[in-house]
C-alpha cells in the first residue's frame, strides 16, 4: 500500500466517522420532536410557502409548540412573511438559536443566518443537502410538538434530503385546481411512494375567488381537481382553501393572515384543515 492509498482510506473513515456522528445527533434532535411535516409541491406559485406559514401560526394558536424551518435556499420568503428581522443567534458551541415568532412558535430560515438579507444564494446540491442537516443537528428547537419544512417546489435535493435524514416525516402537498398543477402533485406522489416518504394528505389552494362583494365563490381556477388526485392516488385530501386577496397582502405586510380574528371562509377552511391534520396524527384527546 503506497502513501496515497493510505491517506485515501484514512480520509475516507474520518467522513464516515464524522457522518455517523451527525446522524446520531440529528436523530438525539428529531427525538424531542413530536411530528415533522414536510410541506411541498410540484411546481412554484401554488402558495406552499403561505400554507406553511398559516398552517405553522394556526398549530401554535391551538397551543402547540411550533417550529417552522425554511428549506428553500435560493427563495427563502418565511422571515418576510412573518415580518421577521432579526437574525438567529449563533452561540460559541456553534449552536443556533431559532428566531423566536411568539412563544409558541420558533423560525429558522437560511435568510434568518445571512449577513446581507437580500443576497443571492449560489449553492450547488451537495452544500444545501449539509445545510438543511446542519438546521436539524445544530438548532436548538427543544421539545416541540410539530416541525413544519418549508421545501422549495419539485423533487430535488431539499425534499430528498429532508426524506432521508427524518425517517418519520410527512409529507403534505399543496396544489392548485388547475390541471396543468395537478400534473405537477402527481409527480410529487410519485416521488413519495418511491422514497418511501408517508403523505398526510393533499391541500387545494385557490380553490374558487370569495366574491368581496356578494361573497360567493367564482370557480376561478375551477374547483376540486386536489380532492380528485387525492382519490385517484388513495390519499388524504385534507381541504380546500378558497383565494382570498388578503391572503397576499397578509403576506406582503410581514403579518399572518391567520393573526386576523376576522372569521372569513379561507380563515374557517384553514381550522377545517388543521382538524383533518390533527384527526390524522391521532392528536384529538392531545
Amino acid at each position: 500500500m503506497n502513501s496515497n492509498d493510505h491517506t485515501n482510506r484514512n480520509t475516507c473513515g474520518a467522513v464516515k466517522m464524522a457522518k455517523t456522528m451527525q446522524d446520531q445527533a440529528i436523530q438525539n434532535v428529531l427525538s424531542r420532536i413530536k411530528h415533522k411535516l414536510l410541506v411541498m409541491s410540484g411546481k412554484g406559485g401554488v402558495g406552499k410557502t403561505t400554507m406553511a406559514v398559516n398552517l405553522a401560526v394556526a398549530m401554535a394558536r391551538k397551543g402547540y409548540a411550533v417550529g417552522l424551518m425554511d428549506v428553500d435556499m435560493h427563495g427563502p420568503d418565511i422571515p418576510r412573511m412573518l415580518g421577521l428581522k432579526e437574525s438567529a443567534q449563533i452561540n460559541p458551541d456553534r449552536t443556533i438559536d431559532p428566531v423566536v415568532y411568539s412563544d409558541k412558535l420558533k423560525v429558522l430560515s437560511v435568510e434568518s443566518i445571512l449577513r446581507e438579507k437580500d443576497a443571492a444564494v449560489i449553492w450547488r446540491g451537495p452544500l444545501r443537502a449539509a445545510t438543511i442537516r446542519q438546521f436539524i443537528t445544530d438548532v436548538n428547537w427543544g421539545d416541540i410538538d410539530f416541525l413544519i419544512i418549508d421545501a422549495p417546489p419539485g423533487t430535488g435535493d431539499e425534499p430528498l434530503t429532508v426524506a432521508k435524514a427524518i425517517e418519520d416525516v410527512w409529507a403534505v402537498i399543496v396544489t392548485t385546481p388547475q390541471e396543468i398543477s395537478l400534473a405537477d402533485v402527481r409527480k410529487s406522489i410519485r416521488f413519495c411512494r418511491q422514497i418511501d416518504m408517508r403523505m398526510l394528505g393533499v391541500i387545494e389552494n385557490m380553490s374558487g375567488l370569495i366574491c368581496p362583494h356578494c361573497q360567493g365563490t367564482i370557480d376561478l381556477f375551477k374547483i376540486g381537481g386536489g380532492r380528485r388526485v387525492a382519490q385517484e392516488s388513495d390519499i388524504p385530501f385534507l381541504g380546500a382553501i378558497p383565494l382570498d386577496p388578503n391572503l397576499t397582502q397578509a403576506a406582503d405586510l410581514g403579518s399572518p393572515y391567520l393573526n386576523d380574528a376576522a372569521a372569513t371562509p379561507a380563515s374557517r377552511a384553514f381550522a377545517e384543515i388543521v382538524a383533518n391534520i390533527s384527526n390524522r396524527l391521532g392528536l384529538t384527546n392531545e
